[in-house]
């Protein structure tokens, strides 16, 4: 297979990571061992292209790197904040080519890439990017565009009609398939005969950085090069994506995965109960990032500080919490400092049958016995601990 796209550095501070990756070299690494004899066509900032010359070398991947001046990395605080770019190129450079039976295409931030394919595979990386594989010359026989949800609501606008209407899809994107990554709540493929709803798979913990390179990579390896249906090559990349995240090692195998076991899919995502002291400003920003990033993925919040506050006696604001924790379907529950207001939350759900995951990344071992007996989920990382508190809402 070809793979075209951007190869950048990656900076991540919680949990710490720093390599030289970006989609489409994390996707040639992904594709070493399912498709042999692979090759990377990209940009690559001369400082370290030779690095991933060997690097490639080394996975068995043929590379064409055009080198270039600019030091493009994305910095991230933690994998579900907005990334910081840097480093990029005033204006786009001239374009990549590539040509071949099947071609996996990112979107890149310096440039963009003109293929012929007889099936290409198109994950525009940003929603401004979503309508734009045809618009540079770029031709397939057959086209699959990979894609979020963001990405696929932009690229078929306002006003339009269905954004889950096949008809619609393919008359905005010109593809025969379009596939829609939903984050813990799985993957849709919108396709002639009607859409398949597939679900995420189980992973104890949720490495993100590079997730959605990884589900590409693998749907196109299966659709485009041994032929399989557009909802089984989904379904499997879901799969290899439940591996990736748990284990940050890129390079794949098909073997074990289907005995991977699903989240439901189409189930709904419920309301999840934030239980967690916002004294401080850092109390407070930990808070508000949590109820964003679950609000992003889909979930709704109940945040004490936000629907009830901290105006009101003691008496009413208990009350009003606990109303509003009732009312949950799993609470998610910080307990470094062991915030007493929230070590009582995390009882009175348990006792009413609400799941709970907790955030601690630094506890003492003693403050944990209570919550790991009464089936808390804890976790030290909170990409992780957003992940499983959607999933544990889901019914």
């Amino acid at each position: 297979m070809i793979i075209v796209g951007g190869v950048y550095r990656e900076e991540c501070v919680r949990p710490y990571w720093s390599r030289i990756f970006g989609s489409a070299g994390r996707a040639a690494v992904a594709l070493s061992a399912l498709s042999p004899h692979s090759h990377l066509t990209a940009y690559a900032y001369t400082g370290w292209a030779e690095d991933v010359r060997q690097t490639m070398q080394g996975f068995g991947v043929a590379t064409d790197l055009r080198e270039i001046t600019a030091n493009v990395g994305f910095h991230y605080f933690h994998p579900l904040s907005i990334s910081e770019l840097v480093g990029a190129p005033g204006k786009q450079l001239q374009s990549l080519s590539a040509n071949g039976d099947v071609v996996l295409r990112f979107g890149m931030v310096e440039g963009d890439a003109v293929i012929s394919a007889r099936r290409a595979i198109y994950d525009p990386q940003h929603p401004s990017a979503a309508l734009l594989f045809h618009a540079n010359g770029s031709t397939a026989k057959e086209l699959a565009i990979v894609l979020n949800e963001a990405e696929l609501e932009y690229g078929v606008g306002e006003g339009v009609g269905d954004i889950w209407s096949y008809e619609t899809v393919r008359d905005r994107f010109k593809a025969d398939v379009v596939v829609v990554k939903r984050g813990p709540l799985g993957a849709v493929v919108i396709q002639a005969g009607g859409n398949v709803q597939l679900p995420a798979y189980r992973s104890e913990t949720v490495f993100k950085l590079g997730s959605g390179d990884i589900f590409s990579a693998v749907f196109a390896h299966l659709w485009g090069e041994r032929d399989w249906p557009a909802a089984q090559a989904a379904d499997f990349a879901s799969r290899a994506v439940a591996c990736y995240v748990s284990t940050r090692e890129p390079q794949l195998s098909l073997e074990g995965l289907d005995e991977l076991a699903p989240y439901p899919a189409g189930g709904a995502v419920g309301r999840v109960y934030i239980a967690a002291p916002f004294f401080t400003l850092a109390q407070r920003w930990l808070v508000d990032e949590m109820r964003g990033c679950l609000e992003m993925l889909g979930g709704q919040t109940f945040s004490p500080i936000h629907e009830v506050g901290s105006h009101g006696g003691a008496e009413y604001i208990a009350g009003q919490d606990l109303e509003g924790l009732r009312s949950c379907n799993a609470a998610l529950a910080v307990i470094d400092g062991e915030d007493a207001g929230t070590l009582f939350e995390v009882g009175y759900a348990r006792n009413l049958g609400i799941p709970v995951v907790v955030l601690a990344e630094a506890p003492r071992p003693e403050s944990l016995t209570m919550l790991e007996g009464t089936g808390c989920l804890i976790t030290d990382d909170f990409t992780t601990a957003i992940y499983q508190a959607i999933w544990s809402s889901m019914r």
